[in-house]
């Protein structure tokens, strides 16, 4: 097992052009780290600035990289003393990657193809990709690629999308991998574990592999069904730690999207993608990714059910939530004002994403510098702040504090969708080789509105806090 995967897990989203509202292509992932708080920044990395060589932190990983890398949007860790972990971003050729979602190969594979000390790993995998790759298949490929030639040091699954198509890449054992073309009228929920079921290796189309994988699985006996190839059930793990720790996500997630199906929450068939009953919003994908099974008797902040209940099951929005990504790459626009970088910060029970035009050359202050200290000047710390304060209110059932979180989150969506219709009815009158410098000024304007409505926010749930303090005592008429 390596460093990252003791300490860090998440659960991604992805919906195909036909699913959502608009035709959009959407990947999205909740960033979560091994303890309650990993500060986060978000940046814009120019050619300029990209290295021309990579080399891990933890391990002895190092690859030269190619010329000419395309500019991107990246969410990197503030402390980088052990590693940048840039996790999510969109190019300026509006392909966009999350990297990456934790996922465990199962012991036979480990045992016949063991993974790779110093094999590449999720801290390098967007710096090593995204810059150089003109669509998502092309991400596959280059990934797979790399995978195959260095090996991997940990088990993951990474997502690429472009305005046409969105895939699903899962590693397992060192050298092995396999993605899947997410249909188009179709979702994914993906936990921390191998998703992809049946592979059709006469389908190339939807379906990408490591060159050998149905002959390794051959020579090793690894297929024990007696037809098909399901890629989760040959390679994947189902320790009952699943049925705890990441069945019951996937559960919630097609519950939400498909609530006429009942399913058990401990289930591990599953299916990977489903068609959902209605069409697909950027706030339905950020309800999913900061929900805690509400309306459920597993809710840890519910009245319903009982203690035990409650905390059966891990939730999707929770304290480790340290960033949220939803990456919309839009049909209806020129590709140079098509693609939107939505990004929460803190826990996402109490926040809401901030649309940034990833056409741009560079990120609002309090937004790009994450300092390693608490400050309210930090968007990242200040929503974290708000979920220290806001969560004890929550699971006392206060209505006055979650009715003022509510209405918090619902301005912050809801400015964040008149910022993008209000440019997206300006754009047309901007000169094109304009317009990066122009989304950057956009992207300010409502990161600015959404950082002081969140200030608000952490100033009333200040003052009802302050009236619930342990040592209290009412104030005599005569004091």
């Amino acid at each position: 097992m390596n460093k990252f995967q003791t300490t860090s897990s998440c659960t991604a989203f992805l919906a195909g052009k036909n699913a959502t509202t608009d035709g959009s292509t959407m990947i999205a992932r909740n960033e979560d780290a091994g303890g309650g708080v990993n500060a986060k920044r978000f940046v814009v990395v120019n050619p300029t600035d990209q290295p021309s060589e990579y080399v891990l932190t933890f391990n002895q990983f190092r690859v030269k990289l190619p010329n000419n890398p395309l500019r991107y949007t990246e969410t990197p860790n503030a402390d980088v003393s052990d590693g940048l972990w840039g996790e999510s971003g969109i190019n300026s050729d509006n392909v966009a990657m999350s990297s990456t979602e934790t996922e465990f190969t199962n012991t036979t594979m480990l045992g016949l193809d063991p993974l790779v000390a110093d094999g590449i790993g999720e801290e390098a995998m967007l710096t090593c990709v995204l810059p150089y790759i003109h669509s998502a298949r092309a991400g596959v490929q280059r990934l797979g690629d790399l995978v195959t030639k260095f090996g991997t040091c940990e088990s993951n699954g990474i997502a690429f999308s472009d305005s046409d198509e969105v895939w699903y890449f899962e590693t397992v054992g060192g050298h092995h991998w396999a993605a899947e073309r997410i249909p188009d009228d179709a979702y994914a929920v993906a936990p921390n574990q191998t998703g992809i079921q049946e592979i059709n290796f006469d389908d190339p189309d939807h379906f990408m592999y490591s060159d050998d994988l149905k002959a390794f699985a051959d020579k090793y006996h690894l297929n024990k069904a007696r037809s098909g190839f399901n890629f989760r059930d040959i390679f994947g793990e189902d320790v009952q730690a699943d049925h705890y720790y990441n069945t019951p996500r996937v559960w919630y997630g097609q519950k939400m999207f498909n609530p006429e199906i009942h399913q058990d929450p401990e289930s591990r068939t599953m299916p990977f993608t489903r068609v959902a009953d209605h069409l697909i919003s950027v706030e339905d994908i950020a309800f999913f990714l900061s929900s805690h099974y509400q309306g459920t008797d597993f809710d840890p902040y519910g009245k319903t059910g009982t203690e035990e209940s409650r905390l059966r099951y891990r939730p999707i929005g929770m304290n480790r939530n340290q960033e949220m990504h939803i990456l919309q790459i839009r049909p209806d626009f020129p590709a140079e004002h098509a693609a939107i970088h939505w990004l929460a910060e803190g826990v996402n029970e109490f926040n809401a994403p901030v649309p940034f035009f990833a056409n741009c050359t560079d990120t609002p202050d309090n937004f790009k510098h994450t300092p390693l200290r608490t400050t309210t000047e930090s968007f990242y710390w200040l929503n974290k702040l708000v979920a220290m304060l806001a969560d004890p209110f929550f699971a006392e059932h206060d209505l006055e504090a979650m009715t003022a979180v509510s209405e918090s989150r619902k301005f912050g969506f809801a400015n964040g969708r008149a910022a993008v219709a209000t440019a997206d009815a300006e754009f047309k009158n901007i000169a094109k080789d304009k317009l990066p410098e122009w989304h950057n000024q956009v992207n300010d304007k409502i990161a600015h509105a959404i950082t002081e409505n969140v200030k608000d926010l952490l100033h009333q749930l200040l003052l009802l806090r302050a009236e619930k303090m342990v040592p209290t005592f009412e104030k005599g008429g005569e004091l």
